[in-house]
């Protein structure tokens, strides 16, 4: 590879970094003010295991904190489909990038489909 072919990729992946840290800092901020509400939460994984279940990683909840990399939920609710409303029994933290989907002001109790 070239001198200036290096110096374009290494500008070009400069330029990523850059809009992936100001999209998680828009996105920190708007978590951050929605502290203490309800959300629906969708991770980027097709599906998750917990305890041998297997299961969409579809999640409702409070936001509880809201730190630099990453969110809490508690109470947290995992939607399983023969469990839609299994409440997890300890805060449930999501780190940023993970994050696929969310949606706030969202009730936690609300039934839709899973499947």
């Amino acid at each position: 590879m070239s001198h200036e072919n290096h110096e374009v990729k290494e500008d070009e992946q400069t330029e990523v970094r850059e809009q992936k840290k100001v999209r998680e800092d828009r996105l920190l901020k708007e978590l951050k003010d929605l502290k203490g509400e309800d959300i629906l939460l969708v991770t980027e994984s097709d599906q998750l295991n917990l305890f041998g279940q297997t299961f969409r990683p579809v999640f409702t909840g409070t936001i509880f904190d809201v730190q630099q990399g990453h969110i809490t939920l508690y109470p947290v609710i995992i939607k399983i489909v023969n469990a839609p409303f299994f409440e997890f029994p300890t805060p449930l933290s999501f780190p940023l990038e993970k994050i696929a989907h969310f949606t706030p002001n969202f009730d936690p109790r609300e039934r839709f489909p899973l499947t």
